[in-house]
């Protein structure tokens, strides 16, 4: 007596065979290929998965603000350059550039986010 997940098995296992028998042997490989780097780089591509980690690493760049400048928003960058004149004269400027690396990586990655979203 067979079992359900026997019969879903095999038939799993016939619908394999079809498709792989029907398919060009050259693009399995190369699908397998492009599956593992969809999972490595969640989907969104090497630039996808690295736009938050290079903004991220411009912005630990101290007085510069490169981060924001990274993720186009130079005038953001502009007016933090500028703030923070004032803020050293104050000892504050640690949390403005604290602030800046956060604001560059969270910009980073949703700006992949839309830009997945609207390419999906």
């Amino acid at each position: 007596m067979k079992m359900a997940s026997d019969d879903m098995h095999d038939g799993f296992q016939r619908r394999l065979a079809e498709r792989l028998v029907d398919s060009p042997r050259w693009q399995t490989p190369f699908r397998v290929l492009l599956v593992i780097w969809s999972e490595f780089t969640g989907g969104l591509g090497a630039w996808g998965a690295l736009r938050p980690l290079v903004a991220t690493a411009l912005a630990f760049v101290p007085f510069l603000f490169l981060g924001q400048h990274f993720n186009r928003q130079h005038r953001k960058g502009f007016d933090w350059a500028m703030l923070q004149i004032p803020l050293l004269l104050a000892l504050l400027w640690p949390l403005i550039w604290f602030w800046s690396i956060f604001d560059a990586y969270q910009t980073a990655m949703l700006s992949v986010a839309d830009d997945y979203s609207v390419g999906a």
